[in-house]
């Protein structure tokens, strides 16, 4: 018996948004597995962001389909989006520095008891998150401008994941931090996927895409420039997609062996 392979988690179907006379995305094509990391990459200006907050519901398509689990859905608002189980990190992490770790993974989503905020649920809460991500921060009380720069992302990654979602966008998580704290984010990721969520990941750092992506997408001018598969793709051929030396070259590379990244 030839079992049917499960759709994806997420399917983006001919999507286009304008501004006014820009057309920032044209006809986008996208899919995204549970359990497999996305890398989203593409020139300032190729519609990374926008792509970000069209699944996000932040700004809707003004055409195509967007599939959830194989079905037809309408993502008009960022509700309808979290009702789905996607959950967004923007670059800017929207992060509260004078509040400590609790507050901040709470806010706005606090456990009350008798008309009462209950710090000790939500603390014993936190502690259990955090060490389910295997996250270390030594003490969650702290506010969180006293925290390294990778420590304040997986705060926000951990936010976001109270809700328990199915799929994570994260816009340039890595952008502003070293070398250690990248590499607590990327272990972070690599995490995510092993519980089985699926993630988007925008990043501009080649080193981070080769680190934890399955796959890589390419956005040139708002359309689709390539699919490449990290294992047997050389790193030429995505910036060559990027910089449009080699037009929607990559359509033809999934599932071909190529030369290894460097």
């Amino acid at each position: 018996m030839v079992s049917v392979p499960a759709p994806p988690l997420l399917a983006l179907r001919g999507v286009s948004k304008r501004f006014g006379a820009i057309q920032a995305l044209c006809d986008v094509e996208l899919e995204i597995h549970g359990g497999e990391v996305i890398a989203l990459v593409g020139d300032n200006g190729a519609g990374k962001s926008t792509l970000v907050k069209v699944i996000a519901g932040v700004s809707p398509a003004d055409s195509g389909v967007i599939e959830w689990q194989g079905r037809v859905v309408q993502v008009r608002r960022p509700h309808d989006a979290q009702a789905l189980g996607i959950a967004t990190v923007y670059q800017d992490l929207a992060l509260c520095d004078n509040l400590d770790v609790v507050g901040n993974l709470f806010l706005g989503r606090e456990i009350h008891r008798v008309g009462v905020l209950d710090e000790v649920e939500m603390e014993r809460r936190a502690v259990e998150l955090l060490h389910t991500l295997s996250i270390r921060i030594p003490n969650i009380r702290l506010p969180v401008a006293s925290l390294s720069g990778g420590q304040r992302q997986a705060v926000a990654i951990s936010r976001s994941l109270l809700g328990v979602p199915k799929l994570l966008l994260l816009d340039e998580p890595t952008a502003s931090l070293g070398i250690e704290q990248t590499s607590q984010v990327l272990d972070l990721i690599d995490h995510l996927r092993d519980r089985g969520l699926g993630v988007l990941l925008i990043s501009h750092n080649m080193g981070d895409v080769k680190a934890v992506a399955d796959r890589v997408a390419v956005l040139r001018l708002g359309r689709n420039n390539g699919f490449f598969d990290v294992n047997t793709t050389s790193q030429e051929q995505v910036i060559s997609s990027i910089t449009g030396a080699t037009d929607n070259a990559g359509r033809t590379r999934m599932g071909r062996t190529g030369e290894a990244w460097l």
